[in-house]
Parts: structure tokens; C-alpha cells; sequence
């Protein structure tokens, strides 16, 4: 085989990068119910039966695309969570809970996390993405806290979905009020110290 050639699995996964990354741009601009499969088969260059090889229909593709952005997340939340030397477990909550805000200011991230995603996947299923990622780097956080004893001794997984909870709605509150939200986050998390 010549240096150079894409084997075969290679093209497979070009192609299946090119249809999420058109999926994406399209549900992020038009919402799920808007977006066709010709459209973001024709953004992503591929034939629609390219598109139904790799996905088995519309909601597949979205499910795929809303695996990602939560993918994406947590790796911006470890990554400020982890930004700071020593920052302890409390300060690690609230970083990570800023990235995560900071993260969800994109317009189209919002409307395929937090409008799309909950109409669109059933219950189950957008659970068990969030728990692979997101709500698994909130229950680590919080798992950490609580052992290091830098918060009240309270069960890791509801105070985690709480949380999960609180940053959501935060997520949605208008520019101007993120600020707010962000006071009443830290107070909330700081109240929590033991």
C-alpha cells in the first residue's frame, strides 16, 4: 500500500467525522425538528445513503452529536478544575462549574444540550450519556469533597444531580444574569463546606 492512502476503516471514520460535524452546525442552527438528513448530508459532501451506513436515522446522528458536546464538556471541566495547582475540592466544584457555564454560552451547544436533547432522547438513554460524562466529573468532584471532609458528609449522588441540575438552569439564564447565577452557585457550593 503506498504511504499516503487512507486504509479503508480511515475513510470510514473521515466520513463519519464529516456527517457529526455537519449534523452538529446544522442542529446547532436550526434545532433537530428544522434539520434534514439530505442537508447535512450535502454539508458534509457524503451521499445520504453514506449517511444512513453509519447512523441509522436522524435521531441516531443526533444522539451521536449530543454524545460529543457532552464529551467535549467534561474535558473543559477537568481541564479547569485541574488548572490550578493545588486548588482543593471545594474551589475544583466551583472552577468546574464556571467552565461548564462558560462552555454552555455557545447559543448552539444550549440548544442541543438543554432544548433539543431532553425532547428529543428518551430519558434513559440522555441519562446514561450524562452519567459517561458530565454527572461522572460532578460525582468525582463531589465524591472527592466530601471524602477530603472540604464539604458535609451527604450522599455523592444526589447532591451530584443537584448540582447538575443547578448548572443546567444556570445555562439558560440570559448573558446579563450569568453573573448572578454564578454568585448564588459559589454561595450555594461554599454553603455546603464543613
Amino acid at each position: 500500500m503506498q504511504e499516503g492512502r487512507k486504509t479503508q476503516e480511515e475513510r470510514r471514520e473521515g466520513t463519519r467525522r464529516a456527517l457529526i460535524a455537519a449534523a452538529r452546525r446544522q442542529f446547532a442552527e436550526s434545532g433537530y425538528a428544522a434539520t434534514n438528513t439530505p442537508a447535512i448530508a450535502a454539508a458534509a459532501g457524503v451521499t445520504r445513503g453514506a449517511l444512513y451506513h453509519h447512523f441509522a436515522d436522524k435521531q441516531a446522528l443526533f444522539e451521536a452529536v449530543v454524545e460529543e458536546e457532552h464529551a467535549l464538556l467534561a474535558l473543559a471541566i477537568n481541564a479547569a478544575a485541574e488548572a490550578e495547582d493545588e486548588p482543593g475540592p471545594v474551589r475544583a466544584l466551583i472552577e468546574g462549574g464556571d467552565a461548564y457555564l462558560a462552555a454552555m454560552q455557545d447559543s448552539g451547544r444550549r440548544r442541543i444540550l438543554l432544548i433539543d436533547a431532553p425532547a428529543v432522547i428518551e430519558r434513559e438513554k440522555l441519562d446514561a450519556i450524562n452519567a459517561r460524562f458530565g454527572l461522572k466529573t460532578l460525582l468525582e468532584g463531589v465524591g472527592a469533597a466530601v471524602e477530603a471532609g472540604a464539604i458535609r458528609d451527604l450522599p455523592v449522588m444526589p447532591l451530584a444531580q443537584l448540582l447538575d441540575a443547578l448548572f443546567d438552569r444556570a445555562a439558560l439564564a440570559p448573558a446579563e444574569e450569568l453573573g448572578d447565577y454564578r454568585k448564588a452557585i459559589k454561595a450555594l457550593i461554599r454553603g455546603l463546606k464543613t
